[in-house]
């Protein structure tokens, strides 16, 4: 069964600040690290032990109302305006050498508010920095065009522009990723930006934000909002006339209102809202790495990741075979507090998280699943710890079924032919990630081309690369992060008509 790892259950302020200057306590505006106007604060957790990291500002609307007033400032400024595509890429690449360098630092501080394994912490710091380097390259090139007129006296000059103050509301489960991959677009755009983190996981957000500082970026470009209190600040973002632009990495509910509240404003909006992923695997596939593909996929951060594995479909003439490898590479998987190096699996991030996963469960188990390994939570760990679980004979009526469960369970159906795995794959509203494992090239492209998804890994786990444009399709969100695509989610197209002219 799994190895579970005991270590010591406390990492306070105090032992953080052994390590690291980057621990930050306070909230940044305008390049000043400020206190909320009320002085109050709430608590940050280590997830593994439950103790207490340290407590940030919980900010009100008014202060995010300054924060939102420093970067329409800074956006008007010739601090920043002004500046050419050259000059912000150069800031940019000063940024990501500078979260290169503190690399280990970062990795430990999310370790300790997240509850992620520290090597994937690590693994997490090269990711989200590579779109810092990705848009830094970016920056000096966000061409405009010249088009043929069909009026001898014309020109047609089109041009991009900065949409203004870009809203980011960034999630928990990336905590450095998932800021980087929206500032550094915007940034590389020529936008300022309001940051608003999770709660569960601030002080990534601002050891990263210091580091900006340090590279020299101008005050008031990057501000940075922590709040308990989430839906009024995020109501504001959204109404504010001064934001020009929202994006938001969450789930789908919260997406929907996002939209809606930016309705009146004609935000530029951005999604990547929940996914439903679908793996499947067919007879023709390669057992041993369509195994590989699944735990990297399903189990990376504790199951805790948009594009997870959801639904694992495989075909009948394989299915025990790969039930029968999964089981046991689950079965040796390590779990723990994440400081450990040799830990693969850490702690669901809080209570609610834990009690839906757990609650999945026992839908599927009181509708006869067959909980092939785990179903229960480790409390000799610690609260927020759940056993990596297998499932299989799931109901069409159970909750896990049709649900995201975002946690380290799989769900297993077997399925006749291609065509039934296709359509049970696309029978949800859902459509962010899918996966599928054949060695059929034939069937490769007709079930490629099929998937309802924004994004798909033939015969791979791992899809998220800088290069490549990450969203979805359906439920799951609207805009592209990531890739050339990523920066059109923050300029404006500006078309000029240059008439009248004399070529004699």
């Amino acid at each position: 069964m799994w190895r579970t790892v005991r270590l010591s259950r406390q990492i306070t302020m105090s032992s953080i600040r052994n390590f690291s200057a980057l621990v930050q306590n306070k909230a940044l505006i305008n390049g000043s690290w400020v206190d909320s106007s009320t002085c109050a604060t709430f608590d940050v957790k280590n997830p593994a032990s439950g103790e207490v990291i340290t407590s940030v500002p919980d900010m009100t609307v008014e202060d995010a109302q300054k924060a939102i007033k420093a970067a329409k400032d800074a956006f008007e400024s010739k601090e920043w305006r002004s500046l050419t595509g050259k000059d912000r890429s150069n800031l940019l690449k000063k940024w990501h050498k500078l979260i290169e360098q503190h690399a280990e630092e970062i990795a430990e501080i999310m370790t300790a508010e997240s509850g992620k394994p520290i090597v994937e912490s690590k693994g997490e710091i090269i990711y989200g920095n590579s779109f810092v380097e990705w848009f830094a390259e970016e920056a000096r090139r966000i061409y405009g065009e010249v088009i043929p007129s069909a009026v001898n006296n014309r020109e047609i000059i089109v041009m991009k522009q900065p949409i203004g103050v870009a809203a980011l509301i960034t999630p928990w489960n990336f905590p450095l990723a998932m800021i980087t991959r929206k500032a550094a677009s915007a940034l590389a755009a020529g936008c300022t930006v309001v940051v608003k983190p999770s709660e569960d996981t601030p002080l990534t957000a601002l050891a990263v934000a210091k580091l900006a500082e340090d590279a020299g970026i101008p005050k008031g470009v990057i501000n940075v909002v922590t709040t308990a209190k989430a839906a009024p600040i995020g109501d504001l973002l959204c109404k504010s006339p001064d934001v020009r632009g929202i994006s938001f990495t969450g789930s789908t509910e919260v997406g929907k209102l996002l939209f809606r509240n930016s309705a009146d404003g004609i935000k530029r909006v951005g999604l990547e809202l929940g996914g439903n992923a679908p793996f499947i695997v067919f007879d023709s596939a390669n057992i041993e790495k369509a195994v590989d593909g699944a735990m990297a996929s399903k189990f990376r951060n504790c199951g805790q990741t948009c594009v997870s594995a959801n639904r694992f479909f495989v075909q009948e003439g394989v299915y025990d075979k790969f039930v029968s490898q999964l089981t046991q590479r689950v079965e040796s998987l390590k779990i723990g507090n994440g400081k450990s190096c040799d830990v693969q699996i850490g702690p669901l991030i809080n209570e609610m998280q834990f009690n839906k996963v757990s609650g999945f469960v026992e839908d599927a188990r009181s509708k006869n699943a067959n909980i092939i390994t785990g179903g229960k939570g480790l409390s000799s760990l610690g609260s927020l710890f759940y056993a990596p679980t297998i499932v299989t004979d799931v109901p069409p009526s159970a909750k896990i079924y049709t649900e995201e469960v975002f946690g380290p369970v799989a769900s297993i159906i077997k399925f006749k032919d291609e065509a039934e795995a296709v359509q049970k794959a696309n029978d949800t509203r859902r459509g962010l990630a899918g996966y599928f494992y054949s060695e059929n090239l034939q069937q490769v492209f007709r079930v490629a081309k099929r998937l309802e998804v924004g994004m798909v890994g033939v015969n791979e786990g791992i899809i998220s690369a800088a290069e490549a444009p990450f969203g979805g399709v359906k439920e799951s969100g609207i805009g592209r992060e990531g890739s050339h695509h990523g920066i059109d989610e923050y300029v404006d197209i500006k078309y000029i008509c240059m008439g009248n002219l004399k070529y004699d």
